[in-house]
C-alpha cells in the first residue's frame, strides 16, 4: 500500500468535516434567528420598550434610596430612642420577629402537608411505575399540573373569601401549591432511578408497595429530602408575600408599611426576612449533607 493511497482519504475526510461544521454554523444561526425573533415578539406583546425601562430605572433607585436607613457610626449602637441607631430603625423588632415566626410556621405546616401529599402522588405520577396503568399516570399527572399552574396568591384570595382572613388560608394555599410543585420534582427523581431493584423485588414476590418501599424509596429520598427543603426556603417567601392579601404573617405588615411610605420600616422587614431566608438556608443545609452522610 503506498502513501499516495493512504492520503487519499484524507480530503474527503476534510471536505466531510468542514461541510458538518458548515451545517452546524447554519443551524446555530437559525436557531439564534428565531430566538431573537420570539424575544422581539415577546417584548412586543409585553410592551417593554428601551424608551420605557430608561425612563423607570432611575425611579427604582431612587426608592431604594429612600428606604435605606438613616444609620450613623457615632450613634450606631445607641437605644431606640436616639436617631441613626441600629435599635432606632428596628424600633418594632419584638412585633417583627413574632410575625416573621409566624410567616416560618406557616411555611413549614405548608411545607410539610404538600410533601406529604407529593410524596404519596409522585409513585402513580411516575411512568416507570405505572406501566400497565397509562391512565392513572395521566390523571394524576394532571392533577399535580391543576395544583402547581395557577399561583398560591391565587389560592390565597379563594381560601381567605372561604376561612377569613388569618394564617389558615395562607397555609392551605402554600400546601396546594406545594403539592403540584414537588409532586412533579418527586415523580421526576422516581423516574430517574435504577429500575433493576424494583424487577428483583417483584421477581422475589414483592407487591407493587414493596417495591416503592424497599427499592425505589432508598434510591428518591435524599434527592426528595433536598426538593422539600429547597421548596420551605421558597415557601417563607412565598408566606411573606401572600399576607398581602391578608392571609397572616409579616406580609400584612409589609403590606401596611408600603401602602403608608413608611420607608426605613420597609428596609427593615426586607432585612429581616432576608436574615431569616438565610438562616435556614444554613440550616437546611447543614440538615441535607447529615442525611446524606457529606460532611
Amino acid at each position: 500500500m503506498t502513501v499516495a493511497t493512504l492520503a487519499s482519504p484524507i480530503p474527503r475526510m476534510l471536505a466531510a468535516w468542514e461541510g458538518q461544521r458548515r451545517a452546524r454554523r447554519t443551524a446555530t444561526l437559525f436557531y439564534t434567528a428565531v430566538m431573537l425573533a420570539c424575544l422581539l415578539l415577546a417584548a412586543l406583546v409585553s410592551e417593554v420598550r428601551p424608551a420605557t425601562l430608561a425612563a423607570g430605572l432611575p425611579r427604582i433607585g431612587e426608592y431604594f434610596w429612600l428606604i435605606l436607613p438613616t444609620l450613623r457610626w457615632e450613634t450606631l449602637f445607641y437605644g431606640v430612642k436616639v436617631e441613626g441607631s441600629l435599635a432606632f430603625w428596628m424600633y418594632r423588632l419584638d412585633a417583627w420577629a413574632l410575625l416573621m415566626l409566624e410567616t416560618s410556621q406557616m411555611a413549614a405546616l405548608a411545607t410539610l402537608m404538600g410533601s406529604a401529599a407529593a410524596l404519596v402522588l409522585c409513585f402513580p405520577a411516575s411512568r416507570n411505575l405505572m406501566p400497565l396503568a397509562p391512565v392513572t399516570f395521566i390523571l394524576v399527572r394532571r392533577f399535580l399540573e391543576l395544583f402547581r399552574t395557577v399561583p398560591d396568591i391565587v389560592y390565597a384570595l379563594i381560601l381567605v373569601w372561604a376561612f377569613g382572613v388569618g394564617p389558615l388560608a395562607g397555609i392551605l394555599a402554600i400546601a396546594l401549591h406545594t403539592t403540584g410543585a414537588l409532586g412533579k420534582l418527586f415523580a421526576e427523581a422516581v423516574e430517574n432511578a435504577d429500575r433493576r431493584p424494583v424487577d428483583g423485588v417483584r421477581a422475589s414476590g414483592g407487591t407493587w408497595l414493596h417495591a416503592v418501599r424497599f427499592a425505589i424509596l432508598p434510591q428518591v429520598l435524599p434527592n426528595m429530602l433536598s426538593y422539600a427543603l429547597l421548596r420551605f426556603e421558597i415557601n417563607v417567601r412565598g408566606a411573606s408575600v401572600i399576607g398581602f392579601v391578608g392571609a397572616g404573617g409579616i406580609g400584612q405588615e409589609l403590606y401596611t408599611v408600603i401602602s403608608f411610605n413608611y420607608y426605613e420600616e420597609v428596609s427593615a422587614i426586607v432585612a429581616l426576612i432576608i436574615l431569616t431566608v438565610s438562616a435556614i438556608d444554613l440550616v437546611s443545609e447543614r440538615l441535607r449533607f447529615r442525611v446524606i452522610g457529606a460532611r
